[in-house]
């Protein structure tokens, strides 16, 4: 039996409103959202996945877009439901994105009955001005009224997302940000740099950007915060208090596989020596038209950097034999890339462990040109 673990990923491709910095698969939704026909298609992609799986159980699933809260609870038990007769989600983490808007807090307790155990709020920023630049579609005040009814709707694991270098936003500015989320208490909090992404609004029309000097201030001044507050910075753009870290986002980092289901989803499946990618027709109404999927083999010489880019993120770094089990590979074949990103101090190697340091940390994405 694969001991790799095995997560699920949804997507649910449709938003209120497209926000001027995404980049992911989402789309205005311009009619009534065909909640029912999008379901009955996520449980057909499921049932063609699992022909290829023999993993009795789920490490987590991930309702992601988009917007998967515009779906009514009905729907989302339905769903998991399909999902029950080919898992075991017994003691699955089971995340879904929500926004703070009175349309999503209203069916907290329906998502929480349907099995929902895990909240991801995408709150951005406290800010009315920049909540405005960003596009979204809810007030700073809804924030704390969506938490509270997560909290009461029985969600005991939440987090929340917050961007930082905004336009406009002074250091001081993203710190308040981060106190009023830390006072909340959530279990996690993914605090992330904006940057112009390709295909966005903000790219062919870009915001005043923050200088070098501004991001590096509210980075360790944030870092600070955070760490002061309890929370600890697992991952790069990632910080759990004690034992609440994001399975689902592990998975990913460490090598695991997922299956991925959704207009857009993207999954990866080891039969060691071959990982193999699998990516679904972006297009809401092609998906629905049942398309079939693209499956890719990743090239054998790319299978070393391909884990390296995952797990290089983690605070904690990786072991080798981590590194021999995801990828198939003997763990020699890091020897010149750790040899040569040690020099220059960006790694370091305790025993088994592979980890950056402070600087190599700072310069990841230099540091991973080195395993080229």
């Amino acid at each position: 039996m694969n001991a790799i673990p095995l997560s699920l990923y949804i997507h649910f491709p449709w938003c209120v409103k497209k926000c001027p910095y995404c980049d992911f698969n989402s789309h205005s939704l311009d009619g009534e959202l065909p909640a029912a026909s999008y379901v009955d298609q996520l449980i057909v992609d499921l049932e063609n996945e699992v022909k290829h799986q023999t993993r009795p159980a789920l490490t987590s699933i991930f309702m992601g877009g988009g917007t998967p809260s515009l779906f009514p609870p009905d729907e989302i038990h339905r769903l998991l439901d399909a999902v029950r007769t080919h898992f075991d989600i017994s003691t699955c983490e089971i995340t879904m994105e929500a926004n703070p808007g009175t349309f999503d807090q209203a069916n907290f307790h329906g998502y929480r009955n349907a099995g929902i155990n895990r909240l991801s709020i995408g709150a951005q920023s406290f800010s009315d001005r920049s909540l405005r630049t960003l596009g979204r579609v809810h007030r700073a005040d809804e924030i704390e009224t969506a938490f509270k009814g997560a909290r009461q709707a029985g969600f005991q694991r939440i987090n929340l997302d917050l961007m930082y270098a905004l336009p406009g936003q002074s250091a001081d500015d993203a710190v308040l940000d981060l106190t009023q989320a830390i006072s909340l208490s959530p279990e996690h909090i993914s605090w992330y740099q904006l940057t112009i992404e390709p295909n966005t609004y903000f790219h062919r029309f870009p915001p005043e950007a923050p200088s070098e000097h501004l991001v590096e201030e509210i980075m360790q001044r944030g870092l600070t915060t955070l760490t002061s507050a309890g929370y600890r910075n697992y991952e790069v753009s990632a910080f759990a208090k004690a034992g609440e870290a994001s399975k689902h986002n592990l998975n990913y980092w460490e090598f695991g596989d997922y299956i991925g289901i959704g207009a857009g989803a993207h999954g990866k499946r080891s039969n060691l020596p071959t990982i193999e990618r699998t990516s679904k027709t972006r297009l809401p109404k092609d998906y629905l038209n049942n398309h079939a999927p693209i499956i890719s083999t990743v090239p054998h010489e790319e299978i070393a950097l391909e884990y390296l880019m995952n797990a290089l993120r983690l605070t904690d770094g990786f072991k080798l034999d981590n590194f021999e089990a995801r990828t198939g590979l003997c763990r020699t074949s890091l020897d010149d890339f750790i040899a040569s990103a040690s020099d220059k101090g960006l790694l370091f190697v305790d025993n088994d462990t592979v980890a950056t340091t402070t600087l190599g940390r700072l310069y990841l994405n230099d540091l991973l040109l080195l395993a080229n």
